[in-house]
């Protein structure tokens, strides 16, 4: 039990995912949080002042996760290809890994990431951001081909939507989805790697 004046917004956004996989998004009340909590609905509403501000809280929470240590990858130095494919390998491994090990959940937030298109496409500004700056890096070093960086770095973010995209997440238990993926990047390596 919290109380309120030790109530943060971190505790009400973990309260609120252990409800979301309880009761689904269709089902789950702010009420329902603050039950969970041990406090007030309006002590939860100092925080989020509407339903929907929490849902997108907690949308935006669960899409930030990625981008640390993605953000990691696409700041240390050494070879530019290496990089990328750590970075493309390691998203995929954190999608396959949210939606094959908590299914219940990753379906709610495909639900919540529905409902709030502007954060999923800051989130995926963020993220074509990164494989730019690897791309940049890679260009400026002379190990990928002169390109324009902005439209290159989004096209391998679409190129490789099979594997992070959560329309494929069905495909992603499947014994070949690690091969493809390793196909896709060689020949995706093969259009960027300077000749």
């Amino acid at each position: 039990m919290t109380t309120d004046s030790a109530l943060t917004s971190e505790q009400i956004l973990s309260a609120t995912e252990d409800v979301l996989r309880r009761f689904g998004p269709a089902k789950a009340t702010v009420v329902d949080v603050a039950r969970v909590l041990g406090v007030s609905h309006s002590s939860v509403y100092r925080f989020f002042p509407s339903k929907a501000a929490l849902r997108e809280a907690v949308t935006q929470r669960w899409l930030d996760q990625a981008h640390f240590e993605l953000q990691f990858i696409a700041d240390e130095p050494g070879p530019a290809a290496e990089r990328l494919h750590r970075w493309l390998a390691t998203l995929f491994a954190a999608k396959r890994k949210k939606a094959l090990d908590d299914p219940q959940l990753f379906a709610t937030y495909m639900t919540l990431v529905a409902e709030n298109s502007t954060t999923v496409e800051a989130h995926v500004g963020t993220l074509v951001g990164q494989i730019a700056q690897i791309v940049r890096a890679g260009i400026e070093r002379e190990e990928l081909r002169p390109a324009d960086v902005a439209p290159t770095a989004r096209a391998v973010f679409e190129a490789t939507a099979h594997f992070h995209d959560p329309a494929y997440a069905a495909e992603w238990a499947g014994p070949q989805a690690q091969q493809r993926f390793e196909a896709l990047w060689t020949l995706l390596l093969g259009g960027l790697r300077a000749a």
